[in-house]
């Protein structure tokens, strides 16, 4: 089970592989050097070469050939209102930002490089003082009216009035302004401390927003609004019902069907988002045919629910398609910024009290492997006793007195391993000395007590399905003599609880990315601590400030990995979080009706970017009775 609804890992198009804002740090130079040291290409890989040159037909991955046509479905849980996912007011509908481009885009089997959507070329001096984007000259908004230089500008210094703090702070520090050359060349000016690795990818996010539709309609970054921004994307909102539907529509006017980027993605004439309470109703829908395509993140459900006649009878395709992404570090995360939860020593006892192994056994159908590094699945996992470039790393931060000497003795820490019942003693004698030892005592009414408040835990949640998993994770802290609770709340107040930091534990998801740089400063950063949710835990600690520092002044692709690798052995050892689980295929059921490319590409499931529509395999379900 994942800790995410069903359009979590999917988007439109040339977002489909984006991170979110601060998590693409993709890189370097590639393309024919002009006169003047400035580089002329049309895309960036700050690390290596290009997978694709200019004059490439379509990506390897997509079938050129697919049909057009026909419709999606796919679910979503909880509530929505509102379109406008770039501010902290209301709960954006789902895949509300598919109406937008960005100036780049990242594609599915060249996870560190970027290509030109919206321009045809970028040209940058040696040392990335600035960067010059050729934007296309056809680019047109989704009621006609053209996108130009002048609108890429106004929607930079859009985000930097009304964005969210952190990500003006953050791009502030690394954008010193934006130049309009003419009608469709623009430049970016960097700051001059800025890390050159990450400008040119940083600068490349923005969507394309028309200056003229803000102006016109009064419309305000820092709102929640149901009226979706105007954007130049493939597809654009149709309908929608509040909290029951969302229908988007593929434009029949879509200025860049036919570039290379697109061939054979966009296939849908129409993707829709049926919204259900909880997981065990979205099931009965799919059975019902409600919606047709359900990527499933409970264990339990793929394990027993998929026994309905549609699966036995075929019309339902149950499989499991391989995932080759970083292994996503998801794990329960304390609220750092309480003071109970400052003590290293709490935080690992609490730690011991789960317990991955019985709950995979009993929960989880043995579905599962249990999360142990940020960058899993990958050379960037810190691994045994650090060597090398990590180690030295590492000493020197010893030897400022940001780290402990015995991180360069021992191992990068692993989750505990747990016996086959539910409470493990030894792991309640190991937890019961911790909590000793940091003066949590225990009372004649068994509760944990420190300067007479007694030790309370609430493990904030919005997903009925999670209750199983966490019920037994509260019965094992109680045993420890903690007083514990499930704090299940709908999916709106969990969004805003979060917000606020309003929590002693909750889930968290913290993918990372093949090439990390200025993004980790959002997700571990002092700074970001009480800005962003992506530091959710309020992780403020000047050993992985430093480290950051240098991943992101890293100028060659071993440099990172090496920073990288020190990065992960500290996070591990700073005990945030309490591990999950994550399994490294797509467990996916769908009505016989969708195809797609064999194989898959590795970083990518892609079925709202590059699956395709069989009308003949749909009419054969109408005729079966299978979909009305």
């Amino acid at each position: 089970m994942t800790k995410q609804n069903a359009t979590a890992d999917v988007s439109i198009r040339t977002r489909a592989l984006r991170s979110t804002a601060l998590g693409v740090t993709l890189s370097l130079v590639a393309g024919t050097v002009m006169a003047q040291d400035v580089t002329t290409t049309h895309g960036y890989n700050f690390f290596g070469s290009l997978a694709y040159g200019p004059d490439f037909e379509h990506l390897s991955y997509v079938n050129p050939d697919a049909p057009t046509g026909g419709e999606i479905s796919i679910w979503a849980q909880g509530t929505f209102d509102s379109f406008n996912n770039y501010t902290r007011k209301g709960r954006p509908g789902a895949l509300a930002t598919s109406g937008h481009e960005d100036l780049l885009t990242s594609v599915a089997d060249d996870p560190t490089a970027l290509y030109c959507n919206l321009c045809t070329t970028m040209e940058y001096p040696e040392d990335l003082a600035w960067v010059i984007y050729n934007l296309r000259d056809d680019v047109t908004f989704a009621d006609g009216r053209p996108w130009s230089a002048q609108d890429l500008k106004f929607t930079f210094d859009l985000f930097m009035e009304q964005g969210l703090p952190s990500f003006r702070a953050a791009f502030g520090a690394m954008i010193a302004s934006v130049e309009v050359l003419d009608t469709h060349r623009v430049k970016f000016h960097f700051q001059p401390d800025s890390p050159p690795r990450d400008r040119i990818s940083l600068s490349g996010i923005f969507p394309a927003f028309s200056e003229s539709w803000f102006n016109e309609t009064g419309a305000r970054l820092d709102e929640s609004t149901l009226v979706p921004f105007l954007g130049t994307g493939e597809y654009a909102l149709e309908s929608y019902e509040i909290n029951q539907r969302i229908v988007y529509k593929r434009r029949d006017d879509y200025w860049g069907r036919d570039l290379p980027l697109n061939i054979g993605r966009g296939n849908f004439d129409q993707i829709r988002v049926e919204y259900f309470g909880d997981s065990t109703a979205s099931m009965e829908g799919l059975k019902a045919g409600v919606y047709t395509f359900r990527m499933e993140n409970s264990s339990k459900a793929w394990a027993t629910s998929y026994d309905f006649p549609g699966v036995t009878d075929g019309h339902v395709i149950k499989t499991e398609l391989p995932d080759g992404r970083l292994a996503q570090p998801q794990a329960f995360v304390f609220n750092l910024r309480r003071e109970k939860f400052q003590d290293r020593r709490v935080r690992e006892a609490i730690g011991q009290m789960f317990n991955f192994e019985w709950s995979n056994e009993s929960l989880f159908f043995g579905l599962y492997d249990r999360v142990e590094s940020f960058w899993g699945n990958s050379d960037m996992q810190a691994k045994g006793i650090p060597e090398g470039a990590e180690r030295g790393l590492l000493q020197t931060l010893v030897d400022d007195g940001l780290l402990d000497g015995s991180i360069l003795t021992t191992e990068a820490i692993l989750p505990p391993v747990s016996g086959t019942r539910r409470l493990d003693r030894r792991a309640l004698r190991r937890a019961s000395a911790l909590l000793d030892d940091a003066g949590w005592e225990v009372g004649d009414d068994g509760l944990r007590r420190k300067n007479g408040e007694v030790f309370t835990i609430e493990i904030l949640e919005s997903s009925p399905a999670f209750d199983r998993i966490i019920n037994p994770f509260v019965e094992n802290l109680k045993a420890l003599g903690i007083n514990a609770e499930l704090d299940r709340v709908d999916p709106a107040q969990d969004t805003q609880r979060q917000r606020d930091f309003d929590f002693d534990m909750t889930t968290h998801s913290m993918r990372q990315t093949y090439e990390p740089g200025s993004g980790l400063l959002q997700w571990f950063g002092t700074e970001a601590m009480d800005q962003s949710t992506r530091n959710l835990m309020g992780l403020s600690d000047p050993a992985v400030d430093s480290l950051i520092a240098t991943i992101v002044a890293a100028e060659t692709q071993e440099d990172m990995k090496d920073a990288v690798r020190a990065l992960d052995r500290v996070l591990r050892e700073k005990l945030f979080w309490v591990p999950q689980w994550y399994k490294n295929v797509h467990t996916v059921a769908y009505y016989d009706q969708y195809e797609h490319p064999d194989p898959l590409p590795p970083l990518s499931l892609g079925h709202l970017d590059f699956w395709w529509f069989n009308q003949a395999k749909h009419d054969a379900l109408i005729a079966s009775g299978a979909l009305r």
